[in-house]
């Protein structure tokens, strides 16, 4: 007498019914990554630039530029 039959494994679309659920899977995640990234370190970069530009001058720039000499072709008041 034999204890219990075993049920036949299913061989025939084995195949595509995994790769669906890995496929959704898949999109899920890279879903969740996307709206991490978008919101982890875009979305603040975003505003860290904006919050720069809003009162950046850049004579102010040229001028701290021009007096520690980054310019070759730009003399300083003093020389």
């Amino acid at each position: 007498m034999s204890a219990g039959l075993l049920a036949k494994p299913q061989m025939r679309g084995l195949l595509a019914k995994r790769l669906r659920f890995h496929i959704i899977g898949a999109f899920a995640v890279s879903l969740g990554v996307v709206a991490l990234y978008k919101f982890g370190v875009a979305e603040p970069r975003k505003r860290a630039y904006a919050d720069y530009y809003k009162n950046f001058d850049s004579m102010k720039e040229y001028e701290a530029m021009r007096e520690a000499g980054v310019f070759q072709s730009v003399r300083s008041k003093g020389q």
